[in-house]
C-alpha cells in the first residue's frame, strides 16, 4: 500500500488517539478527500506530537512516518502522556465508528480532543 493509502487508513480514526480506520475502497481513495485529510493532519498539528522528529525537522519527515507515535512525553498535573501510534491504535475501527467516537472524544493533554469534536463530518471522514 502506498504511503498515501496508509495515511488515509491511519487518519480515518481519531486524530485524538482514539479514532478508527477503514480500508480504502477497492477503487482507491477519493483523491480530494485524501488531500483534505493530509492537509488537516498538517495544519491541525497532528504530526507535531504523533510523528517522530516532525517539529524538530521543520516538518521535513517522510509521510510514511506520519502518525507512528513518538517517545517524547508530555508531563503535567495529569502525569505523563506519550503520543500514540495512530496507525496501530485506529486499525480496529470503522470510519463510521470513528465519526461517532470523535463526537464524544476526551483524552489527556496534549491531545486537543475539543478541536476534534468541532470538526465537520466531512473533515473527520477525510482524516
Amino acid at each position: 500500500m502506498s504511503p498515501s493509502g496508509l495515511l488515509r487508513i491511519a487518519l480515518i480514526g481519531s486524530l485524538t488517539v482514539a479514532a478508527g480506520i477503514c480500508p480504502a475502497p477497492a477503487a482507491g481513495p477519493d483523491r480530494t478527500s485524501l488531500e483534505r485529510g493530509r492537509h488537516i493532519v498538517k495544519v491541525g498539528g497532528c504530526n507535531d506530537c504523533n510523528t517522530p522528529g516532525y517539529a524538530m525537522k521543520g516538518g521535513q519527515v517522510p509521510e510514511e512516518l506520519w502518525l507512528t507515535g513518538d517517545a517524547l512525553g508530555w508531563r503535567g498535573p495529569w502525569g505523563t502522556t506519550y503520543p500514540t501510534n495512530l496507525r496501530i491504535h485506529l486499525a480496529g475501527m470503522t470510519e463510521d465508528a470513528w465519526v461517532e467516537r470523535a463526537a464524544t472524544l476526551t483524552t489527556r493533554p496534549p491531545m486537543p480532543w475539543f478541536d476534534v469534536q468541532d470538526m465537520s463530518e466531512r473533515d473527520l471522514r477525510s482524516l
